[in-house]
């Protein structure tokens, strides 16, 4: 009789693998419009455990060329509404336009709704990556139209930032002012000479700030206008309860720096509005943010902020669906998901770490489930024990200090094919580099205790 342990019933109905991953293992091919859908959503085009930003960026230009206008315009729309990612729905808007489609003008108006998404655009557009290095007319005229379009605060908003700046933006269209005070902003914003009469009122209130004013207030533009300039504990009370939601989630450590929460009233009022849950939902903040908000509190910030926050938490987690029946949730906590979130980049590299956020998804769900299982993972399931009743930032916190180790996505699987247990929906949460467990039979382990796992 042939051995039975290489003949089992299990491998007839295991799919072969027909791809490699970033590792180089056995993995399975997406289609190409799953694939670049994945990436849309979870790519961030910098350097991560597996894969650079270069390896990336390629990958999704190389999937995009085969796919259809209509698919790209519609990936691009709901990854940056939907997902509220910034730099993939960018970059698919800027190969529509390298395309000339005519669905360019419709995808730029839902994708392109800030400063920071014009400057991606027109940076993405001319570095030639897409196959062209000059916007183009259409590309051009859409561009005026924002410029012309904005309002004096959206436009000093978007006045922050560089590579390209808002200013080299308007010396490449050359943008045709609609009223004078437009005229005006535009000529001071390139440093060319223009009538500050015309000028409107915060931008006018800016330069006299700026020029040294004594009597000038402290004007009411974005915050990030204004920290060049030395301030007083009071002009950074009043900041504190000017900026915008995520402004002030992002600064509360220079807030206290400042000694603004001393004042016991003013950190209440600060405090309310960060649990306030219709701010939480129009901010369209992550709540991965919020963890490294709360996370990386320093000392200085008063209790009645951290409570603040973690009631945030629970807002922005408002939109996980109900799930029915047994309920696994398995976060990967091996050594790759120690690294950021966000892949690294000079500059631009979160704290927060994909162990951070896959302990923060399992926590979640555990915190609207109470009978959920959760089963940590490296190259072994890691025995944790979680309470329900507390936080979700306390029980992702306890997940994230676990584990190091190998990637090893079958060990929970078959955790749950060892105890004949009965599940009805298994959330995995990895950085899908699962290697240690490779199979010898053309499928990969974690696919064959996932096909016997769903005859039960």
């Amino acid at each position: 009789m042939a051995n039975p342990l290489l003949f089992r019933s299990l491998l007839r109905d295991a799919p072969l693998a027909n791809a490699s991953n970033q590792q180089g293992a056995a993995a399975f091919a997406f289609t190409p419009r799953h694939k670049l859908a994945q990436m849309v959503m979870t790519g961030c085009m910098n350097e991560t455990f597996y894969a650079s930003g270069q390896a990336q960026l390629n990958d999704v230009l190389a999937t995009a060329k085969d796919l259809d206008d209509l698919f790209l315009a519609q990936l691009a729309i709901y990854g940056r509404e939907r997902g509220m990612m910034k730099d993939m729905p960018a970059l698919l808007t800027a190969i529509l336009a390298a395309r000339g489609s005519a669905l360019l003008p419709v995808v730029f108006t839902r994708v392109i709704n800030n400063g920071r998404m014009l400057r991606n655009f027109v940076q993405m557009l001319r570095s030639g990556v897409t196959g062209r290095r000059s916007l183009g007319t259409r590309p051009k005229k859409l561009v005026q139209r924002w410029l012309q379009n904005a309002s004096e605060e959206r436009l000093l908003q978007a006045s922050v930032g560089n590579a390209p700046s808002l200013a080299d933006i308007v010396k490449m269209v050359h943008p045709r002012p609609q009223a004078a005070w437009q005229e005006a902003f535009f000529a001071w914003l390139i440093g060319k000479p223009c009538d500050k009469a015309q000028l409107p009122e915060k931008t006018r209130a800016l330069l006299a700030f700026r020029e040294g004013d004594m009597g000038a207030a402290l004007p009411d533009v974005s915050f990030l206008l204004l920290t060049n300039a030395p301030l007083s504990r009071e002009q950074w009370a009043q900041l504190a309860q000017r900026m915008s939601w995520q402004t002030l989630r992002m600064n509360l450590n220079t807030l206290a720096r400042h000694d603004v929460f001393e004042n016991a009233t003013l950190a209440a009022s600060v405090a309310q509005r960060l649990a306030d849950r219709a701010q939480v939902r129009q901010s369209w903040v992550y709540p991965y943010q919020l963890l490294s908000a709360w996370s990386n509190l320093q000392s200085g910030v008063p209790q009645v902020i951290r409570e603040a926050l973690a009631q945030a938490m629970e807002y922005a987690l408002e939109n996980i669906p109900p799930f029915r029946g047994n309920v696994v949730v398995c976060p990967d906590v091996s050594g790759s998901m120690k690294s950021s979130i966000t892949g690294y980049r000079k500059g631009a590299t979160s704290k927060i770490r994909c162990v951070d956020v896959a302990g923060l998804i399992a926590a979640a769900v555990l915190r609207n489930h109470p009978q959920a299982r959760v089963l940590p993972f490296e190259c072994d399931v890691v025995d944790v024990r979680l309470d329900a009743r507390q936080s979700v930032m306390h029980n992702a916190q306890k997940l994230a200090a676990v584990g190091g180790g190998g990637t090893n996505c079958s060990a929970p699987l078959r955790r749950l094919l060892n105890e004949r247990a009965r599940v009805d929906l298994v959330i995995m949460v990895s950085d899908n580099e699962s290697w240690v467990d490779k199979s010898r039979h053309g499928s990969t382990a974690t696919m064959e205790c996932w096909i016997e796992l769903k005859k039960r």
